[in-house]
């Protein structure tokens, strides 16, 4: 029987590309959501390397995911770099404001704790809610005009690291070369398990169910974050009188109310989210993900590299998730792109380090402190629910301090990649 890393598989879905593949990439990135062609693009564009994108998925089905997600200041600023904002930006919200609340699910007045107003830096709003199909099919279109080729409907099987390259078997039965993998794959990644990669992994037992409503009355981006005992419950504004919603819920109870047909759940929808805005009617697709942590106990290893959910998944509670990817995204290009100018192999173990260390800090830092709040505020303990209204309302009250969370929620304050800070590789 022969090895999967030699078996050839048979090609899939209408969109078969398979036959413009060259022989071998400097750069094979393994997804092709935001943080895949995120990376293909700035690698692309700067350094003119050959770069592949291989995507399970087809664009034209990822155009139309009709969820949204927020996209903070640094990140809006890389994604002017790459030259795609001025597409994104008519579909996007900028969120002005955020006001925080701690209450029990059966309050009558939900007293705002922690109001952040104002912009990030030049006056920028420290973020936007961008629709993810926006998003994507920017990237995707300029990266295919960059010249990045894009596989679609097919994905990486397996691949052998041998010296100075690493062989790559596609699903579509080709064999590609490249110098760097990138696995770009998502939060279950199957290549960072082959790279033997292993990961720390907590299960929260929540689901965040995400969905968009429609309200009468304008939310003026404003973005608001209810602290209830099941877990947050955000809303978070989109263009015109709607908002996305990520509600997170035990596991049992979130099953529940995925389950519910829509009159029911709009009851218990109306009961967390309030009457401030109005009557309020579902919009969207309402769908649940599992939350947990996970974070990859390595990002490289040899010739492979890994960005985005396949090198940390971590709570939404802080709406982090996407921006640490792009972080990622930029970290990782000025790494790459910096090597090739000075004559460097870019799937070097030593070049990749650079990117490691640059990196593992702050994503961990940003995953246990998401873990602590989301144990702090997602409880039944009045003791600690009186001991974070007492911190909520001192950090209000303290302009320093209020101006750091917002700069770091902005991606602002670290170390941060030339692309987040709006310039050019």
């Amino acid at each position: 029987m022969n090895s999967p890393r030699h078996a050839k598989a048979e090609p899939v879905g209408a969109n078969d590309n398979a036959s413009c593949l060259k022989e071998s990439y400097d750069l094979v990135i393994a997804g092709g959501g935001y943080v895949g062609l995120s990376l293909a693009l700035a690698v692309r564009q700067a350094s003119g390397l050959s770069v592949l994108v291989v995507e399970p998925q087809v664009m034209e089905r990822m155009r139309k995911d009709e969820r949204a997600s927020a996209v903070a200041s640094a990140a809006t600023r890389m994604l002017q770099s790459l030259g795609v904002w001025d597409t994104i930006a008519p579909d996007a919200e900028p969120i002005r404001k955020m006001e925080v609340t701690d209450s029990k699910l059966k309050d009558i007045v939900r007293p705002v704790l922690l109001t952040f107003e104002g912009g990030a830096k030049d006056g920028e709003p420290f973020a936007y809610m961008v629709p993810n199909g926006a998003m994507v099919g920017a990237l995707g279109d300029a990266a295919k005009a960059a010249g990045v080729d894009v596989l679609e409907g097919h994905s990486v099987k397996d691949f052998i690291v041998d010296g100075s390259a690493v062989s790559l078997f596609l699903q579509s039965g080709e064999t590609v070369g490249a110098k760097l993998l990138v696995a770009a794959d998502g939060v279950r990644s199957r290549l960072r398990d082959l790279a033997g990669i292993h990961v720390n992994r907590f299960d929260y037992d929540q689901i965040g169910i995400v969905t968009t409503v429609e309200h009468e009355r304008p939310h003026e981006g404003c973005a608001v974050e209810h602290f209830l005992p099941a877990g947050p419950f955000a809303i978070l504004p989109l263009k015109g009188n709607r908002s996305s919603l990520v509600w997170n819920e035990r596991t049992d109870d979130a099953k529940r109310l995925l389950s519910m047909d829509d009159f029911t759940f709009g009851l218990e929808l109306e009961r967390r989210f309030g009457k401030q805005l109005g009557a309020l009617e579902e919009k969207g697709p309402r769908k649940g993900f599992p939350l947990g942590m996970v974070l990859a106990r390595s990002y490289v290893a040899s010739r492979f590299a890994l960005v985005g959910d396949a090198a940390h998944g971590i709570h939404p509670i802080a709406g982090q998730g996407l921006n640490l990817g792009f972080k990622d995204v930029a970290s990782l290009a000025e790494v790459i792109v910096e090597a090739a100018r000075l004559g460097q192999d870019i799937g070097a173990f030593d070049v990749l380090e650079r990117y490691e260390r640059w990196r593992r800090f702050d994503v961990t830092q940003m995953g246990v402190t998401c873990d602590l709040l989301n144990r702090l505020f997602s409880n039944k303990s009045e003791v600690l629910r009186h001991v974070r209204d007492f911190g909520l309302g001192m950090v209000d009250r303290l302009p320093g301090l209020k101006r750091m969370f917002i700069e770091e929620a902005a991606g602002h304050r670290g170390e941060v990649p030339k692309l987040l800070r709006g310039e050019g590789l």
